[in-house]
C-alpha cells in the first residue's frame, strides 16, 4: 500500500500527521465523525456529507470492500475521510473491488494512521470547524492555512443545488396505487427504496421545482428529502414547502426537510455544536411512549423552545442524549417529519414505521 504521507489541519491549527489513502492532493470541508460500527460505504455515498470530511470512530475501514448496489447516490461527495486503521484487502467474496480503488476513482483524499479517538474528543471539546487533508503540502505550513483560509463555512451554505438531481425521474412500479412528488435536496436511494416497497412510484424533483411542475403530475402526497447545507438560506425550498402544505395533502419531511418544514411553520433552525453522526442515537416518540434506536445525520437542528410555543406545530419526538427536536407534526394539517433516519441505510429499522403511517394518511 501506498506510504505516502498526508497531513490533517484543523482550523483552530490542530494538527495530525499519518498515512495518504485514496486519491494524492488537497482538500477541505467540515470536519464530523460517524460513530457507525458498519456501512462506510453508504455513508460516504450520502448526498447530506456533501462538503465534509468524515471521522470514523470505528478502527477499521475499508476491510469488507465496496460493493456497487450498496450506494445512497450514484456517487460520493464528501471532501475527505479520516480513519485509525486502514485496509486495501477485503473480506467479502461478492465485493466488486477495494475501498482505495473506490476512493481514487472518485479522486477524494484520505488520511489513516492518526489517533481518531484523540481527534473525535477533541471535535466533541471544540465543536465542528473546517479542516484540510493534504498530500501536497507537507513542508508548507503557511500554503496549507491558506488553502484551508478558502474552505467556505457550513453556517450559511447553501448546497442542495448542488448536489440535487438536474431532472426529474421516477421510481418504483408504474403501476403503484400511490403517486409521491419527491422534492430532492439530496435523496437517499434507501428513501426510494421503502416507499416503493410499500406500493408508492415516486417522482423525484430538483430541489428548485415549483409546485406547479409538481402538481402537474397530480401526485397523492409530496416527500421532503434529506440533504446537505444549511436550511436558514433555503428560502427558495421554504416557500414551496409553504404552498405544499396549503393543497391539504399529506407531506412527510426527512432531516433536511424535516427542517424545511419547521421553517415553514415558522420555527427557526440553528446549527449545533458538533451535530448527531451515528446508528444508535436514542429517541423517545412521545406519541406512544416508546423509545428508538436511530439513525442519525445532521448538523443543524430545530429551535425547541419554538416548537413549545407554536400554535400549528406540536413536537412528536426527541432526542434522549441531549432533548433536541427530532419529530415534528402539524395540529392542523396532515403533515409531519423527523430528524432521523427511518431509512436507516445504514442503521436499526426501529422506525420503518414512519413510512407506514405516511402510506396511512394518504390512503386516508
Amino acid at each position: 500500500m501506498n506510504k505516502q504521507k498526508a497531513t490533517l489541519l484543523l482550523a483552530d491549527g490542530t494538527m495530525f500527521k499519518g498515512t495518504l489513502i485514496g486519491s494524492p492532493g488537497t482538500n477541505g470541508g467540515e470536519i464530523c465523525f460517524n460513530t457507525g460500527m458498519t456501512g462506510y460505504q453508504e455513508i460516504y455515498t450520502d448526498p447530506s456529507y456533501t462538503g465534509q470530511i468524515i471521522v470514523s470512530t470505528t478502527s477499521h475501514i475499508g476491510n469488507y470492500g465496496v460493493i456497487d448496489t450498496e450506494v445512497e447516490s450514484h456517487y460520493p461527495t464528501i471532501a475527505g475521510i479520516v480513519v485509525n486503521s486502514f485496509s486495501e484487502i477485503y473480506s467479502r467474496l461478492d465485493a466488486s473491488g477495494s475501498l482505495q480503488n473506490y476512493l481514487e476513482k472518485y479522486n477524494i483524499t484520505g488520511i489513516a494512521d492518526i489517533d481518531t479517538r484523540k481527534l473525535v474528543r477533541h471535535i466533541r471539546s471544540k465543536g465542528a470547524m473546517n479542516a484540510i487533508i493534504s498530500s501536497e503540502y507537507e513542508e508548507d505550513l503557511a500554503g496549507l492555512k491558506a488553502q484551508l483560509n478558502l474552505v467556505p463555512d457550513m453556517n450559511g451554505l447553501e448546497l442542495s443545488s448542488q448536489v440535487c438531481t438536474k431532472e426529474p425521474f421516477f421510481f418504483g412500479d408504474e403501476a403503484s396505487p400511490l403517486k409521491v412528488a419527491c422534492l430532492d435536496f439530496g435523496i437517499k436511494l434507501n428513501i426510494l427504496r421503502n416507499l416503493a416497497d410499500r406500493g408508492v412510484y415516486c417522482k423525484v424533483f430538483p430541489a428548485k421545482s415549483t409546485l406547479k411542475e409538481l402538481q402537474d403530475w397530480n401526485p397523492d402526497g409530496y416527500f421532503l428529502s434529506n440533504g446537505p447545507g444549511d436550511p436558514a438560506v433555503m428560502g427558495y425550498a421554504v416557500n414551496t414547502t409553504k404552498e405544499i402544505l396549503e393543497t391539504g395533502k399529506p407531506v412527510f419531511g426527512i432531516c433536511l426537510g424535516h427542517q424545511i418544514l419547521a421553517e415553514a411553520c415558522g420555527i427557526s433552525t440553528y446549527k449545533m455544536h458538533h451535530g448527531h453522526r451515528g446508528l444508535n442515537h436514542p429517541i423517545k416518540n412521545i406519541l406512544t411512549g416508546k423509545s428508538e434506536i436511530t439513525s442519525q445525520n445532521h448538523g443543524f437542528v430545530v429551535k425547541r423552545e419554538d416548537v413549545e410555543n407554536s400554535e400549528v406545530v406540536e413536537m412528536t419526538h426527541y432526542h434522549l442524549n441531549d432533548n433536541t427536536v427530532a419529530g415534528i407534526k402539524l395540529k392542523n394539517k396532515p403533515a409531519f417529519s423527523v430528524q432521523y433516519h427511518p431509512e436507516s441505510s445504514p442503521g436499526p429499522h426501529d422506525s420503518r414505521y414512519l413510512f407506514d403511517d405516511f402510506i396511512s394518511l394518504m390512503n386516508k
